[in-house]
């Protein structure tokens, strides 16, 4: 299990398969809702690719948002949850946010994945909201720059 950087429009394409599984196929996100202007090579965002036995089976993406890093787009397949994945997503890309100088990150969580992100350090900084029909929470951490 490994995860990189995407820099290949294949990679690209391979996080994008995941993200239309997870988010549109099971959770039922709207297509038009799920992909932006930030889904490209060379814009503001940085996109992380997680594979298992050769197989990418996870994605996520960080970009610069009022002067944090804010971490989206988050998902693993689903025969590929509870494997330890979603932590090397995250310390990916908080490591991408280190590089880029950020001393916080931020994430919209889903409610029901509240507890993993509370495990990786982060807190809970608003109430419960709704993004795309899904119950979210803002949450924050504070990242230690002996990380990297």
């Amino acid at each position: 299990m490994h995860s990189k950087r995407i820099t290949q429009s294949e990679e690209l394409e391979a996080a994008f398969l995941i993200r239309k599984k997870v988010f549109v196929e099971e959770q039922g996100v709207p297509l038009s809702d799920e992909f932006d202007e930030f889904d490209t090579l060379d814009g503001d965002c940085e996109h992380l690719l997680a594979y298992y036995d050769g197989q990418p089976v996870g994605t996520g993406r960080i970009r610069a948002l009022d002067g944090v890093g804010k971490l989206e787009r988050i998902c693993i397949l689903e025969p590929y949850r509870k494997l330890g994945i979603g932590k090397k997503i995250i310390s990916g890309l908080e490591e991408i946010a280190l590089e880029k100088g950020h001393q916080q990150v931020k994430l919209h969580g889903q409610t029901q994945a509240e507890g993993f992100y509370k495990k990786l350090g982060y807190r809970t900084s608003s109430a419960e909201f709704m993004e795309d029909g899904i119950p979210h929470m803002l949450m924050v951490k504070n990242l230690e720059t002996s990380f990297i």
